[in-house]
């Protein structure tokens, strides 16, 4: 079976197997690998020597940076960045010399940001909007609009949709509190559960 690409840009060095779709304004650029069965949506950016395994979906305007390294049964969704030298896992036993091995699905949910050199350990969600600094460890999930990082990566703040750090905090009911961002004072609410969780970790 042939690839599916409408519009997109694959580099003469790139390596697509059978079976790939690309969406409209994607750009496949040097020596990447895309397994045969993964999809990637639209206007997104697979950077140098990026390696994607067979069946991932990736969805539309994803920034893979150079070196990434995204394994069978991860799934990414729209806007999400993954930055250089990120490396996702996908067996939580892993043996050289398993032959029966399961995969371990992995999700990281919109708008999510994963720093350079961090490392997925599978079986985790990523919430959306959700930020994990460079060189983390991610071994638990994390809640949406989460600033975690540290081996193991642990919840640090929480950060607005234009990335920056949420400084200030009104609780509005039992169940969530505010916090508003102060670069573009918009108001994110943040479950009372995972505020919670902020508050354990300091």
């Amino acid at each position: 079976m042939g690839n599916f690409v409408t519009d997109a840009y694959v580099d003469p060095t790139a390596i697509i197997d059978n079976n790939v779709i690309l969406g409209t304004g994607t750009k496949v650029w040097h020596f990447v690998h895309i397994m045969g069965g993964a999809k990637i949506g639209k206007d997104c950016t697979v950077a140098d020597y990026v390696s994607v395994g067979r069946d991932v979906n990736i969805g539309d305007n994803v920034k893979l940076e150079n070196r990434a390294t995204v394994y069978e049964g991860v799934t990414i969704e729209d806007n999400v960045f993954v930055g250089p030298h990120v490396v996702f896992t996908n067996d939580q036993y892993p043996r050289s010399f398993n032959k029966d091995w399961k995969i371990l699905p992995t999700l990281v949910k919109k708008g999510g940001s994963l720093g350079a050199r961090t490392v997925i350990v599978c079986g985790v969600t990523i919430g959306e909007y959700a930020m994990i600094g460079a060189g983390s460890v991610v071994t638990k999930n994390m809640p949406p609009h989460v600033l975690a990082y540290g081996n193991p990566a642990s919840i640090r703040g929480f950060v607005c949709r234009c990335g920056r750090k949420l400084e200030s905090a009104e609780k509005k009911k039992e169940d969530c509190v505010y916090m508003i961002c102060p670069a573009c004072n918009e108001k994110i609410k943040i479950p009372a559960d995972d505020y919670a969780q902020l508050e354990k970790e300091e």
